[in-house]
């Protein structure tokens, strides 16, 4: 969470999008162990809120989610939900 708010927040500052893409991709879940970041639901939920708040800052709200990888079944479908609830403002 610290490199997306010190890093990744800040350049998507700087370059100000006409729309943003999310390849969102679960398998950084603690639960699931390949990329070996120790994520929550709730730390995608996070990055997806502020996501959308950068988006509502510099394109209109424009923001589109592709679904990708996550290899471990419930924690894969637990943060599919929390992902999509932060999209839709329920979270």
């Amino acid at each position: 969470m610290e490199a997306f708010e010190g890093e990744v927040v800040p350049e998507i500052d700087r370059f100000r999008p006409d729309l943003i893409m999310i390849s969102a991709g679960f398998d950084g879940h603690h639960g699931d162990g390949i990329a070996g970041l120790h994520l929550t639901e709730a730390s995608y939920a996070h990055m997806t809120r502020r996501l959308c708040e950068l988006a509502e800052k510099h394109c209109g709200g424009k923001i589109i989610s592709v679904l990708e990888g996550g290899y471990e079944g419930p924690v894969f479908a637990a943060s599919v939900v929390a992902h999509h609830r932060a999209l839709q403002g329920r979270n």
